[in-house]
């Protein structure tokens, strides 16, 4: 009988597809967005945060994927009480191809998923050619990264996105903290340090009218917008990232050169 899955990660959710399961896949959160062209068939269960149960028993799951991070553990504990749960806890490349790894063996799609990490693994030493090219980009950059706006919020060393930035040689400047820290006020000493501010298009989609409102307040650092999800979905999304980081950081050593950073 054919596996039926649930996935409450939109990330893992993609990853499900691309290991070939997209028949398998039951049902998954309203946030599950890729693939853009296939997701819509996939029943929706509510949101990360907040899943109805009672429509997951409906589905009947054998597997339903969930994260440390992502999901609440009062739900999860919940669901544990009935059906089987995988619950992920990726914070770093190496707990990301951990996580593939325990999927592909769960779902009997080993073979794929170890594909898909060879090829992850092979794209990020690529990167890193890459970026023994970029000279002129100072080395650890001192960088805010911002996921969300009133209040603004930032992230700690405890997340996928520090390790990411870390992964492209920028320096986080709240990689000090844990979780998710509130920034009150940008008017002090500490930003004195800050060179660069990332405005991260999810979970808050920051556009350029932000780079303006930003600006203001530290008008000596250099402002860009990213896609988010390359710095926060693991799985199989961050195979590609490292084109993207490329792209990114060729677009800052650039702006830095012109203003004789």
């Amino acid at each position: 009988m054919q596996q039926r899955i649930i996935s409450l990660v939109p990330s893992i959710t993609l990853l499900l597809f691309d290991l070939g399961l997209e028949k398998n896949i039951v049902g998954r959160t309203k946030f599950c967005i890729h693939p853009k062209e296939k997701i819509n068939s996939i029943p929706t269960i509510g949101g990360t945060k907040q899943f109805d149960i009672e429509k997951i028993r409906l589905l009947k799951p054998d597997l339903i994927i969930a994260n440390k991070e992502e999901n609440e553990k009062e739900q999860i504990e919940a669901l544990k009480k009935e059906f089987m749960v995988l619950v992920t806890d990726v914070k770093n490349l190496e707990d990301n191809y951990k996580m593939i790894e325990k999927i592909g063996k769960l779902t009997k799609t080993e073979n794929i998923a170890k594909e898909i990490i060879h090829q992850t693994k092979l794209n990020f030493e690529e990167f890193k050619i890459n970026l023994s090219h970029l000279q002129s980009l100072p080395i650890n950059l001192g960088t805010l990264y911002l996921i969300w706006r009133k209040p603004y919020m930032t992230i700690g060393k405890d997340t996928f996105i520090h390790s990411m930035l870390e992964s492209i040689g920028l320096k986080n400047m709240f990689g000090h903290q844990t979780r998710y820290p509130i920034i009150h006020n940008f008017q002090t000493s500490y930003f004195s340090n800050c060179k660069l501010v990332l405005l991260s298009s999810e979970p808050y989609p920051f556009t350029e009218k932000h780079i303006r409102e930003i600006q203001q307040q530290l008008p000596h650092v250099k402002i860009v917008l990213v896609y988010g999800e390359y710095f926060s979905w693991y799985g199989s999304k961050i195979k590609d990232a490292p084109a993207y980081f490329t792209s990114l950081l060729k677009q800052i050593n650039e702006q830095n050169a012109a203003s004789g950073v």
